[in-house]
């Protein structure tokens, strides 16, 4: 199978402006794709942002910033993210939105083209059915921020081949990541350990059990967790958290993992987190304040 080359990114948000940062500077050329131009920018606007962070911070210097930035092509559409060697889907958590997107992007795709998605907790197999190339199909979870994280989940799908498999591996550990399989079960391993705590939290909030400063300090202190799950709760966005349980929730059909009705509250509200200015904590000031 041909080497990867070009690689496409869809989605130029949180998620897929920090993977088309790695992969810009792991040599990779990048085509990144959203909705509209603006969006486009503003993903490469954040790319640049942190990288001159990184370079502040001497994690690179300022040629190899240079050069990945010249890597980064927006793609306005999806022909160009068709014709790269791998497709990484990025886009919000929602199984509908990610498959319209691949039986959108099917008729520009080169035939030997990989699909990747950077799905937190859906079903590989199940977004792999809405393409035409199942076999070459396969789950790339990177872990948020991107540039930092060292994780990327790999998760095969039933009809995953071992030729996609192998280079996905390489092509993560290429960017300086460290790999872990996991199987194809609703949210996987990290997540289906990680967002039940996060909800449980939520239930230990709305039940009056604690505070929102006082459960972040206790599983701060009380647990060496480097930041509380209420703040790591805004800091994914609560409309993801809440994705992610009612995939747990519909997949595995066990009440433990209903969603606590609180967290339904927020996001209905829109209180998603850091993203929108509120979440558990309000942002629009200097420091953050609790809202509850």
């Amino acid at each position: 199978m041909s080497e990867i080359k070009t690689v496409g990114v869809i989605g130029a948000g949180q998620m897929g402006s920090g993977i088309a940062h790695v992969v810009a500077l792991g040599g990779y050329d990048v085509r990144l794709h959203d909705v509209s131009r603006e969006r486009i920018d503003a993903g490469i606007a954040v790319i640049e942002k942190n990288m001159a962070r990184q370079v502040g911070r001497g994690i690179i210097d300022d040629a190899a910033m240079k050069a990945a930035l010249a890597r980064i092509q927006p793609a306005e559409g999806l022909e160009a993210i068709g014709a790269t060697d791998l497709a990484i889907e990025a886009a919000t958590e929602n199984e509908e939105v990610k498959k319209s997107i691949f039986r959108s992007l099917q008729p520009y795709l080169k035939p030997e083209t990989l699909l990747a998605s950077n799905t937190s907790s859906i079903s590989i197999t199940r977004l792999a059915s809405a393409t035409d190339r199942p076999e070459r199909f396969i789950g790339l979870h990177f872990m948020n921020p991107v540039p930092l994280m060292k994780l990327v989940e790999i998760i095969r799908g039933i009809a995953t081949d071992v030729p996609t498999y192998e280079r996905a591996v390489t092509f993560a550990q290429s960017l300086g990541k460290i790999t872990s399989n996991a199987e194809d079960f609703p949210a996987f391993i990290v997540n289906r350990v990680l967002v039940p705590m996060i909800n449980e939290a939520i239930y230990t909030l709305y039940e009056g059990v604690g505070t929102v400063d006082a459960i972040d300090t206790a599983m701060k202190l009380g647990a060496n967790h480097p930041m509380g799950p209420l703040e790591l709760g805004d800091f994914i966005g609560l409309d993801t958290v809440l994705s992610i349980m009612n995939v747990l929730h519909e997949g595995l059909a066990d009440s433990k993992y209903r969603p606590c009705p609180l967290l339904v509250k927020y996001v209905e509200a829109g209180w998603l987190g850091k993203k929108t200015g509120r979440g558990f904590y309000d942002y629009r000031g200097e420091t953050p304040v609790p809202t509850r």
